[in-house]
């Protein structure tokens, strides 16, 4: 049924949630944020689903957005770029929204979506040695759609400490900034994300369905006018000449014009 990722599920309730394209790092194309949103909603409504792990296939959790997807970005029109956005927007609003524990295994790096990844799942852990940054303004452009969710995982005092640099950091900075939870040597990955997901399989599944809405109800809510906001912004800084100067750099394999 997919093709850029897969879903396996265990006899536990266990659903396993892989981005598939370990030669592209795992990077998000226009088909994988389509399948993402579509297994995101077969994993809510299947009831034998108990938690749902979020993981990458091969040594990257994700890169970020596709080369291809950001190529057609940079040559179409705004209305166009809109709904890209939108796509990507749904996508991590479905996850963020899944009435199931997600919990990310983080098994290495992630830049720009990746990160955006990780901060919609409840409990992320990552290995020791993995590297993350919100790079897009080295591209000239922002970190817009995925912004709502990593401003509401971090808050707004740690966020700004990589939210505008591009800085890479390490998973030790991560668990500070709260985008992980815990760092760990990578052979105590699987045990660690196990640790997580034991204590689910003795609760009632509906009572932690809720427990969840709830915890968003009563949290920093993300409202609709941000995400919009968001999808916004992102479209209307591809019309500018940073990203435009910052794009095609990249492609060219050549310094950008603000790069000392």
């Amino acid at each position: 049924m997919f093709e850029t990722i897969s879903i396996d599920t265990d006899a536990r309730g266990v659903a396993t949630l892989t981005l598939a394209r370990p030669e592209k790092h795992n990077a998000l194309s226009a088909q994988m944020i389509a399948e993402l949103t579509a297994a995101a909603g077969q994993l809510a409504a299947d009831d034998t689903v108990r938690v749902v792990v979020l993981t990458g296939a091969g040594k990257s959790f994700c890169a970020g957005g596709d080369l291809g997807w950001m190529r057609e970005q940079m040559h179409a029109d705004s209305a166009t770029r809109m709904r890209e956005a939108r796509k990507l927007a749904d996508m991590l609003g479905a996850l963020d929204r899944l009435p199931k524990p997600l919990i990310g295994r983080v098994q290495g790096q992630a830049f720009g979506g990746g990160v955006g990844l990780m901060a919609v799942c409840d409990v992320t852990i990552g290995v020791q040695g993995a590297e993350f940054g919100l790079t897009e303004t080295r591209l000239g452009l922002i970190p817009a759609t995925i912004g709502p969710y990593v401003l509401a995982r971090m808050g707004q005092a740690m966020a700004r400490r990589v939210f505008m640099s591009a800085r890479i950091f390490d998973a030790e900075e991560a668990v500070t900034l709260g985008l992980l939870s815990r760092a760990v040597a990578p052979e105590l990955l699987d045990g660690a994300v196990q640790a997580e997901v034991t204590p689910y399989l003795a609760c009632a599944p509906g009572a932690v369905a809720r427990a969840k809405a709830l915890a968003q109800r009563l949290g920093a809510a993300i409202p609709a006018d941000a995400v919009d906001h968001s999808i916004a912004a992102l479209a209307s800084t591809w019309e500018t000449q940073d990203a435009q100067e910052g794009v095609s750099a990249f492609f060219d394999r050549r310094k950008p014009t603000w790069q000392v």
